[in-house]
């Protein structure tokens, strides 16, 4: 299996629409050609693709049982996502690691989160250790999807029904109190088929403090209508509680000596959400007609262990959406035209509840706290209407042009339930509407050098409105209801190509000039204020390899190197941050790994996995650095019956100290200079045994 991925580092996925490390290939299968659906909402071949995409596969997610989204992936040339606790995460793909809204989470094509209610843990609700795949699209992909695609797309697909019945049973236990049951299954009578799975996640976490419980469960109904129509009906639920100072950054003795530490066992999160969708499909010769409506539900209670140094509160969010996604195909015979148009549809409504909290605290620890006035109490709903069209066509052979543009209006309308503040650090904005309008076009071309080898080039725009919290937890600034779109555009050139040894190679080179990029800036008197921050320039170029070095050992290597600066950022009147590079921006990611599958393992398979990430500064100012880190995992897994299988995987296999977040605060900001890091995971052991039927 080869993994390739067009725009940026694509690590190899030429050969099939899935990333692996290479499992070998019988010689008497007919090898398909990489698909891809993200980019275009419909399938096509990756060969025709003028965007980065990579595409981890269902056999790929078996056989790496990811605790964390991030063992999968980090897989993926240019991706890293690191662990913030639980199943939290913060990304990093041509952008530096952040919790800011430039990336779009889809499931089964479907945002999993409104616009006006992003949250960076968008992989959080989903069941990725059960879903059938995981597809990146890198860079900008607001002309087909709006809003937030800005730096990726991430797609996760959910289990389809299966044609008999069948069912599989994972029981995983592990350090740290780590337990996991996993049940799943389905079947099939006449044209209707259903799969169900549960996720039942316990760990009592590595450090003080940082239990985490997850109830997960999926739902998907596969139908296929007399007239023609196919029906696809999926239903999400979670829970989960959790302790979340997982993510809580340490002093400098402690993140060396003690990083089972945790200055905030206080802080929490609990969220509840349900996603139900039905898409509804039908073809007619060369047009297909589309229409899923889909309904969402999300409540999240959060102390934030981040902003008891300098705004500890406690708040509630909850939103509810209605929505729809209509589409239209129709394809040409003349050059191979296809022409795909389409609108969404989302209404919104909210709200937000904070209250200030008085902390108790013990030296470096948050003990306990007390509920003081409300900060914000608010009721705010988020629409949008969104029509767009993708065309391409063949003007030869060899090129394959398309091209793309999509207009989003949006608004909010705000009602605030209490008294209007207009000093201090927690203003409130009165009752108002903001409303924005975008259009978003790309272009893109590839052309077939050879049958082996193809070239690709593009320009896409990308942009995202800023969130209702940013929009109206205003905090000191006074003019957060005139935050500005953030808006991105991206120019990339790529190669890509595989040999008849199976070696699957990409190099693509990318530019971004984002502008009006919504930053926050933190003052002397540790006051923050929120502000669209000029201008910012990200580039980089991405490499992927993978190859067969024996009949029993395969390679997969992925390599990124990039430059992120500001270059028009100036906060305040004295001070200027233009020309720094942007803080937490890894200079380079790259992942190793190497799959040993001789026949004596009857289809088993050792893998060892080396995974870099480059040093980055800790401060604005740009005067200290995270040196980066490197990880070495080990994977192993042996089918004993064909039902039957054992796996382990031991994390972090050299037990290193390294840190998931790092930052610095110069002496005189504070009472005295401070270097604080996040510590990752030590050496974690996992065992499984998985029963299928």
């Amino acid at each position: 299996m080869n993994h390739k991925q067009p725009l940026a580092l694509a690590i190899a996925t030429l050969l099939y629409p899935s990333f692996t490390l290479a499992e070998p290939v019988n010689n008497n299968e007919v090898e398909l050609p990489p698909v891809t659906i993200t980019d275009t909402r419909e399938a096509a071949l990756k060969s025709e693709t003028s965007a980065s995409t990579s595409q981890i596969s269902q056999e790929d997610i078996n056989f790496l049982q990811p605790g964390h989204p991030s063992e999968v992936l980090n897989r993926m040339p240019g991706v890293h996502v690191n662990v913030t606790g639980g199943e939290g995460h913060m990304t990093a793909i041509r952008q530096p690691i952040s919790t800011s809204a430039v990336y779009l989470y889809l499931e089964d094509g479907i945002p999993t989160r409104s616009t006006g209610f992003f949250n960076h843990n968008a992989l959080y609700e989903i069941n990725v250790p059960q879903s059938a795949g995981i597809e990146v699209s890198k860079g900008p992909g607001s002309a087909l999807h709006g809003s937030d695609a800005m730096a990726a797309v991430i797609n996760v697909t959910t289990k389809a029904a299966p044609e008999e019945t069948e069912g599989d049973v994972n029981l995983e236990v592990g350090s740290f109190g780590w337990q996991r049951l996993l049940i799943g299954g389905g079947t099939a009578s006449l044209n209707h088929g259903i799969r169900a799975d549960l996720n039942l996640t316990h760990t009592d976490g590595w450090r003080d403090s940082t239990e985490y419980d997850r109830q997960s469960a999926n739902f998907r109904l596969d139908s296929f209508l007399d007239n023609g129509v196919k029906v696809k009906t999926v239903l999400n639920v979670s829970n989960i509680d959790q302790q979340t100072a997982g993510s809580s950054r340490l002093l400098e003795d402690d993140y060396k000596n003690n990083p089972t530490r945790n200055y905030t066992p206080i802080s929490m999160r609990k969220v509840e959400s349900l996603r139900l969708s039905s898409a509804f499909e039908k073809e007619v010769g060369a047009s297909l007609y589309s229409i899923t409506p889909y309904f969402r539900y999300n409540s999240m209670e959060l102390l934030p262990n981040w902003s008891l140094s300098y705004d500890p509160n406690t708040y509630k969010t909850e939103n509810k959406s209605a929505g729809v996604m209509m589409k239209y195909r129709q394809d040409f015979a003349p050059m191979r035209t296809r022409l795909i148009v389409g609108a969404d549809v989302d209404y919104s409504p909210g709200s937000m509840d904070q209250n200030r909290i008085d902390p108790t605290q013990e030296g470096n620890y948050y003990v306990d706290y007390t509920v003081e006035e409300k900060l914000y109490d608010y009721d705010v709903t988020f629409s949008s209407i969104s029509p767009y069209a993708h065309f391409e066509t063949s003007p030869t052979d060899k090129l394959r042009v398309n091209a793309g543009l999509r207009f989003d209006h949006m608004r909010y309308d705000y009602k605030n339930n209490l008294t209007d503040i207009d000093t201090g650090n927690h203003r409130r904005p009165e009752d108002t509407d903001v409303e924005y309008q975008h259009l978003s076009p790309k272009l893109g071309l590839t052309y077939a050098i050879s049958e082996q080898l193809n070239t690709f080039a593009s320009y896409r725009h990308a942009f995202r409105v800023p969130s209702q919290s940013q929009l109206f937890r205003q905090g000191k600034s006074a003019n957060t209801v005139e935050l500005e779109p953030v808006k991105v555009d991206n120019y990339e050139i790529g190669l890509r190509g595989n040999t008849e040894s199976k070696v699957n190679y990409e190099i693509s080179v990318y530019y971004m000039v984002k502008e009006d990029d919504i930053l926050t800036y933190t003052d002397a008197d540790n006051n923050r204020e929120t502000q669209n921050a000029g201008k910012t320039l990200h580039q980089g170029i991405e490499t992927g390899l993978t190859t067969p070095l024996h009949a029993d050992v395969d390679l997969a290597v992925s390599y990124a190197y990039t430059e992120f600066t500001y270059e028009d950022w100036q906060p305040k009147a004295d001070t200027d941050y233009s020309g720094n590079e942007i803080v937490a921006a890894p200079r380079d990611i790259g992942n190793v790994a190497v799959a040993y599958h001789p026949s004596q393992l009857n289809g088993g398979k050792v893998e060892l996995e080396f995974v870099h990430l480059g040093q980055y500064w800790m401060d604005q100012k740009n005067t200290q650095t995270y040196n980066g880190h490197q990880l070495l995992n080990l994977r192993f897994n042996y089918p004993v019956t064909p039902e039957f299988k054992m796996s382990a995987r031991i994390m972090n296999l050299e037990d290193k100290t390294y840190a998931t977040n790092a930052s610095y605060k110069a002496a005189g900001q504070y009472s005295g200079e401070k270097f604080e890091y996040a510590p990752g995971m030590p050496r974690t052991a996992y065992l499984s045994a998985s029963y299928s039927f």
